[in-house]
């Protein structure tokens, strides 16, 4: 379930912790390797809202909370390029709030994105206001990061795939020690859902 205004990461891992294999780029989104990462969304009954998701039953609950808890979304401007903008729509119908030291001038986007140029607070705080009693989504390795950083980041949900990367781009890279309570673990078919809340002092 998720909670009214919290500050979230979820994202897909490897069993070693990588969110992409090495090399990843528009041409190749989820690095060498990377592929299994997402087959646990393409694996059951195709989605009526959106044709690009298939969730087995056990693995429905992550999907549902996606679509009606997420009231906004932080990006780092990598996972923006490497997604080409959302330009085919983002799976969550949010607004979109891209990290960037500049804006681009040029291509195409999802008209859902905003970029912000005066760092991370500004665009938590952006996507604090546009998500009213929403979670603020938190996408990017490098967005994590700083979130727990700057002690923000309320919850942890990982969907870890059994998969081995061996290198990449790591989701918490010299981030520690953090405290973590575990409030749900969802077997699924290929894939285990992970839920943490951060202990916080």
């Amino acid at each position: 379930m998720v909670v009214v205004g919290v500050v979230i990461v979820d994202l897909t891992v490897s069993l070693d912790g990588f969110i992409a294999g090495p090399g990843d780029g528009p041409s190749a989104p989820l690095g060498r390797g990377g592929e299994p990462l997402f087959a646990w969304m393409m694996t059951g009954p195709r989605d009526p809202i959106d044709p690009r998701l298939s969730v087995v039953e056990p693995s429905r609950p992550i999907l549902d909370e996606w679509r009606s808890g997420a009231g906004a979304i932080v990006s780092g401007r990598r996972t923006f390029d490497i997604a080409n903008g959302w330009a085919g729509g983002h799976p969550i119908d949010a607004p979109i709030f891209v990290l960037t030291h500049q804006a681009p001038t040029s291509g195409e986007w999802s008209p859902r994105v905003r970029f912000v140029t005066e760092g991370f607070d500004r665009a938590l705080a952006l996507a604090r206001e546009a998500a009213g009693d929403g979670a603020i989504s938190l996408n990017g390795a490098d967005v994590a990061q700083q979130a727990l950083r700057a002690g923000v980041l309320d919850e942890i949900q990982v969907s870890v795939v059994p998969l081995l990367l061996g290198g990449g781009v790591r989701l918490f890279d010299g981030i520690g020690p953090v405290a973590l309570e575990q409030t749900r673990v969802i077997p699924s078919d290929g894939v285990t859902h992970l839920r943490y809340r951060v202990v916080k002092e």
